[in-house]
């Protein structure tokens, strides 16, 4: 393991709410920026070893294990419990289905602050300062202590009365807050990854933000990488300097053309960072000369004197017939 990559974890991600205040909408697959709200946690989570997604199987933009609390509805804690027993890491990140704000970087940042301590687990505080027991990272065997104990005395006081979740004991209908008691846990502050969606409002909110001008172009270009089935990290500010050099110094339809022809060429060239870095370096290149031509400015291998090198750059010809 890098510096640069996290330690070894799992996923689980409870998807399979009743999402009343939604009207009992399909919240997981509510779509914001062109994406369904799981999909993009499960963009957020894709460093985990196995990603378990508590909830009937549906299609998704990547390959999860499913799984499903019994009896289906018998609340957080019961569906902790389902995914948690396909997961064998040390780590676990848990996540609710409707966190449209949640990237990679977070989760990286909640595993990092759990190494980094000797608590049970790193969990997010909203914009209120609220704990968020769905967007946090956990020691496993933390949680599977909890959760054995409450199966053998825990009562539901929030929900369904209590019955078997395949754990042997009581955790239909137990709140979240039952578990964590138990918990010796670290606080992060994030209101904006923290932010998730239980109401129209919240719909309407995330989907407003991502079109904002600081957010619109990752966002798009996120959607896109994930509806083409490409993972790959480029230089985005490169590109953007091409398609603008291509539109100013050639002509404006020669930027989208441009940046398509970048990308054929890094496929050919095998793919990855460096071919693309390496094609939009080239065309970047191209499109300076032809600007500078356009322009009648000096190319770097042109002679000074205009193709006469015999001529000194300040001398003007004689042309009379006599000269010389």
């Amino acid at each position: 393991m890098t510096s640069n990559e996290p330690p070894v974890h799992d996923a689980v991600v409870l998807a399979g709410g009743g999402a009343r205040r939604l009207g009992g909408a399909d919240k997981p697959g509510v779509r914001v920026g062109g994406r369904a709200l799981l999909d993009r946690v499960l963009v957020a989570c894709a460093g985990a070893r196995t990603t378990v997604v508590v909830a009937d199987p549906r299609p998704t933009a990547r390959a999860v294990r499913w799984a499903r609390e019994e009896p289906p509805g018998a609340g957080p804690v019961a569906a902790l419990d389902a995914g948690l027993r396909h997961t064998t890491a040390g780590l676990v990140v848990v996540l609710s289905a409707d966190l449209p704000f949640l990237g990679p970087d977070t989760v990286r940042r909640l595993l990092a602050e759990l190494t980094a301590s000797a608590a049970d687990g790193a969990m997010l505080t909203d914009a209120d300062g609220r704990d968020q027991p769905l967007v946090a990272a956990y020691r496993t065997a933390a949680l599977r202590r909890e959760l054995t104990a409450l199966a053998q005395t825990g009562t539901a006081g929030d929900g369904p009365s209590s019955g078997d979740s395949g754990g042997g004991g009581g955790l239909a209908g137990l709140p979240l807050r039952r578990l964590t008691a138990g918990l010796d846990l670290t606080r992060v502050p994030d209101p904006v990854a923290s932010f998730d969606c239980d109401t129209w409002d919240d719909i309407a909110t995330a989907r407003a933000r991502i079109r904002e001008h600081g957010h619109v172009l990752d966002e798009w270009i996120s959607a896109v990488k994930d509806e083409l089935g490409i993972d790959l990290d480029v230089d985005t500010g490169a590109l953007l300097d091409l398609a603008r050099d291509a539109a100013h110094g050639v002509a404006r339809p020669a930027a989208p053309l441009t940046t398509f022809l970048v990308g054929y060429a890094a496929a050919r060239a095998g793919g990855g960072p460096q071919a693309v870095a390496e094609a939009a370096r080239k065309a970047a290149d191209l499109a300076v000369r032809w600007a500078d031509e356009s322009t009648g400015a000096p190319s770097e291998d042109a002679p000074s004197s205009g193709g006469r090198p015999d001529v000194a750059p300040d001398a003007t010809p004689d042309t009379r017939p006599d000269a010389g």
